[in-house]
């Protein structure tokens, strides 16, 4: 038996037919069991409930022992019941039905359930200050009321309507709509069944066109393995055992310690023996024992947030709560990031906030309309990297972003972010002609709302987790990127020195022989080394797009390149600044780096190689263990030229200082040796040669000054006293009092 559509009221006419139509908003009002008005009253008698299931694809349905009637042409079930059976009625009941195939369900109605989102979490998501928002969106396993199941929360303020499509409902758009917040544009529903593991995604109905897509979650813990596009329900089971780690961070001082870096791709860093990824805990284990035998402080990780692309390097994001599923699960990533850490080991991830791409199952158009994006493509496009940028004005978009930087370092663990392209952030003109922008409210090329967004990410960052750092891909001359909000800057801990990377990789790319007439690409440096905090990377930029690798750069024979890396390394080590050093660098790999396989470790056992190698070790080591190097980073008193003007030989020479400590560096950027080359110390006494880069340990020619020399009391280039040496051929010298 049926129930005939035209024998219900108008009210729920309209809502199933709405329904059936896959447009209601708010499907809770009249599924599940409520009160029906005074003329369905007269109708029904002492039958003062209305019972409403939805099942689209059932052929029977009841729920406990009620049996329900199909309401004719529709995929609603009903039946209208006493007072009696209402209050005999569990809370939240079980519907069974039965399919054409004859299988039959039953699970409890997912309707009988009240709004889990608070108003304050609203408003604050409205505010754009919710700082933990990845605990009320996405998909949660939750126990309500004693029912196991999975919380579903998703923004889509231009939605018709929004399904969660799993296994569970045979991906049927129509199966579980889900109820809107008010004018929030937040839609939620708790569907009692699902657990963790199970896959999903949203379904939304645009208002305006009707038009239907599916969307993977933007708050997603974890997502398939690609190409599959699926977001899974996750709950981390990890235990955490970094404390020790965790409290020696929140005393982190940054500015005065050793952050030496070593970048890594974990695509492509190593592999299996058949070519094959591997997995976080094998990675884990690897790179750490090499990065604490290399004497880094800090692993940097390309983005290793879900991207569906290889090719892109994890730079075009489609799941940002989601720690890419090549390489594991999110608690792999975990015990990646725990293993690192019990190991003395810090680990930073590079952090992608600028633009994301246009594939259709992400944040693209998300509900239909540019959600997350600008609508007009003069804001809301980048036409270098045909993507779209985000909507930094929207406080719900900057509420996202803060929020999912929290997320790695709350919840992930993670000790700080590199942000990448935060040029393009900051003009509205970024690569691009007159015409194809839009000015900013002043008539400016600024971007004040980008501006006004990463002051309030670094303000949060730093509030919120203590010794993390933020460091900024900034490659113009943007004044104050690394100086706090209170001072008029953007609030970053440090930034990249592109300019001098730029400088000092094209000078030492020229022949020896027209190095005197480029001497100012090493010194300008100093000019500005302390208008910021700077990182000096030799990153991955460097050493792909047919740039060639470090060693290929580098001018002369086979003997001549390897020392010159030998001292671009050193000098590196040696200048003002926190260091960053791409993977297979530090050994000198000769091809370009490649995404699509690991690096070329067998070069390890050639000499030439492992000398590079060990270099870049001792230089580590050096860095690490004389606070000269690192104490004063940021302070010009931390400096001072010895002799910056000989560039007829290409000789420069240094002082580094800390509170209790001098180091003395002097550079031959030529083949040929300098004897008797007379060099001004600070103090008397006797002085040990720490780091000679020609060692023939590295491969060097073994040129130098036997282990020591000894000052002499002769005031020379403005210091007290003065000794000659001996400086090897594309070489550093360094010394310190005895």
């Amino acid at each position: 038996m049926q129930i005939s559509l035209q024998t219900l009221g108008k009210v729920l006419q309209t809502n199933i037919q709405v329904l059936a139509q896959g447009r209601h908003h708010d499907p809770f009002i009249f599924l599940g069991c409520h009160p029906i008005d005074i003329t369905e009253k007269q109708k029904h008698k002492d039958n003062g409930w209305a019972l409403c299931v939805w099942l689209p694809t059932a052929e029977t349905a009841k729920v406990e022992k009620i049996e329900l009637q199909r309401v004719e042409g529709t995929d609603v079930f009903m039946a209208f019941i006493t007072d009696k059976q209402k209050e005999a009625l569990p809370k939240h009941y079980i519907v069974k039905w039965i399919l054409k195939d004859g299988s039959e369900h039953a699970v409890v109605s997912p309707y009988t359930f009240m709004p889990q989102l608070g108003e304050l979490d609203l408003h604050l998501f409205a505010e754009g200050r919710h700082w933990n928002l990845y605990d009320v969106l996405g998909a949660h396993p939750k126990v309500i009321d004693g029912v196991e199941g999975v919380q579903f929360a998703v923004w889509a303020p231009s939605a018709e309507r929004v399904s969660v499509v799993c296994d569970f409902n045979g991906w049927h758009g129509l199966r579980h709509p889900m109820r809107v917040n008010g004018g929030s544009g937040v839609w939620e529903l708790f569907i009692p069944g699902l657990q963790a593991g199970d896959i999903y995604k949203f379904e939304i109905r645009n208002r305006q066109t009707g038009h239907c897509f599916v969307k993977t979650d933007p708050y997603a813990a974890s997502m398939e393995f690609r190409p599959k596009t699926g977001c899974v329900v996750y709950e981390s089971q990890h235990k955490w055992n970094d404390q020790a780690w965790l409290t020696q961070l929140a005393e982190f001082d940054w500015q005065k310690s050793p952050i030496n870096i070593y970048e890594v791709h974990l695509g492509s860093w190593q592999r299996t023996d058949d070519g094959l990824f591997l997995s976080y805990r094998e990675i884990a284990h690897r790179l750490v024992e090499y990065v604490k035998w290399m004497g880094y402080t800090h692993i940097e990780l390309l983005p290793i947030s879900e991207h569906p692309l290889d090719e892109s390097w994890g730079y075009q994001t489609t799941g940002y709560f989601s720690p890419t599923s090549r390489f594991g699960s999110p608690d792999d990533f975990r015990y990646f990031v725990d293993h690192c850490h019990q190991n003395g080991i810090g680990v930073f991830l590079d952090w992608v906030p600028a633009h994301f791409p246009k594939d259709e199952f992400a944040l693209g158009r998300f509900d239909g309309s540019a959600l997350y994006e600008h609508e007009d493509p003069r804001r809301g496009e980048h036409q270098d990297w045909g993507t779209y940028i985000f909507n930094f004005g929207r406080n719900e978009v900057k509420n996202f972003l803060i929020s999912n930087a929290l997320y790695w370092l709350k919840e992930l663990h993670i000790d700080g972010l590199r942000v990448d392209a935060v040029a393009s952030m900051l003009y509205l003109d970024y690569s691009r002609e007159d015409g194809q922008w839009l000015p900013n409210e002043h008539g400016g090329r600024e971007n004040l709302e980008a501006i006004e967004f990463m002051r309030s990410l670094n303000e949060q960052v730093h509030s919120q987790c203590p010794g993390a750092v933020v460091m900024a891909e900034e490659s113009t001359s943007w004044p104050m990127v690394s100086r706090p909000n209170w001072m008029g800057g953007l609030g970053f801990s440090m930034k990249w020195n592109m300019g001098w990377m730029n400088d000092t990789l094209d000078y030492f790319e020229k022949e020896p022989i027209y190095r005197p007439y480029h001497h100012n690409q090493l010194t300008f440096s100093q000019v500005y080394a302390y208008t910021e905090n700077f990182v000096l990377p030799l990153s991955h930029d460097e050493v792909v797009h047919l740039k060639g690798s470090l060693i290929a750069k580098m001018p002369g024979d086979d003997w001549q390149k390897a020392a010159n890396l030998r001292l671009l390394l050193a000098y590196q080590g040696l200048h003002p600044g926190k260091k960053l050093l791409f993977m297979g660098c530090e050994f000198a790999q000769w091809g370009e780096w490649s995404e699509s396989r690991a690096l070329d470790w067998h070069l390890c056992d050639h000499p030439l190689n492992r000398g590079i190698q060990l270099l870049a070790k001792s230089v580590n080591e050096l860095y690490k263990s004389h606070p000269a190097l690192y104490e004063r980073d940021f302070e010009s008193s931390g400096f001072e030229w010895i002799d910056c003007h000989d560039f007829q030989q290409s000789v420069l020479s240094f002082i580094r200082h800390s509170d209790h400590q001098k180091l003395i560096c002097v550079f031959n950027f030529t083949p040929v040796s300098r004897e008797n080359y007379r060099i001004g110390l600070p103090q008397s006494g006797q002085y040990i040669e720490v780091l000679n880069s020609d060692s023939e340990l590295f491969g060097g020619s073994n040129k130098g000054n036997a282990g020591r020399v000894n000052s002499e009391d002769y005031a020379w280039m403005n210091q007290p006293y003065s000794t000659e040496l001996t400086l090897p051929p594309l070489s550093v010298v360094v010394l310190r009092l005895e």
